[in-house]
């Protein structure tokens, strides 16, 4: 088995990705980044990877930390955000400062993440972008009044269109 398939196997040793970890090919960091073997402080340092594609990886890891997840949610690539916003560990808090990127796919992974407060759902139900209004109705925590803002928008939408 060369490096990348053992980084890649779910079955190798959290101490033999940690060693991994540090391999100079970004294919096989990518792949331990990935790997559900893969401890959280191993996890950790890869977070800080140069290479966007392994703190994407990191972002959407089952393993990685909430304290890490909050420091990607702060990442100049979109991506690693939009991958931070799916993860079920983030926090609240962190959902809520997401909810305000400049990126509509980033928000819309937010609202659609249970992790997510009524507030937050509230703040997102008057969002610009139609496709993050869609998740937060979805979002099976939605506040009544966020759903009934949106199907108010909805209906005032198809009146207008009906005038028209």
């Amino acid at each position: 088995m060369n490096k990348r398939e053992l980084a890649a196997n779910p079955n190798t040793k959290p101490e033999t990705l940690d060693v991994l970890s540090q391999d100079r090919d970004s294919y096989v960091r990518r792949r331990v980044a990935r790997n559900p073997n893969t401890n959280p402080e191993t996890l950790d340092v890869l977070s800080q990877d140069r290479d966007s594609y392994v703190r994407r990886r990191v972002a959407r890891n089952p393993n990685t930390k909430t304290e890490t997840l909050d420091v990607l949610s702060r990442d100049e690539d979109s991506d690693v955000r939009y991958w931070v916003a799916q993860n079920p560990n983030t926090k609240t808090e962190t959902l809520d400062v997401l909810s305000r990127d400049e990126d509509p796919y980033v928000r819309c992974c937010v609202a659609v993440n249970r992790n997510i407060s009524p507030e937050t759902l509230d703040y997102l139900s008057r969002d610009e972008n139609y496709h993050v209004r869609y998740w937060v109705v979805e979002n099976p925590n939605c506040p009544e009044r966020a759903y009934k803002y949106i199907k108010g928008l909805e209906l005032l939408k198809s009146l207008s269109e009906v005038s028209a």
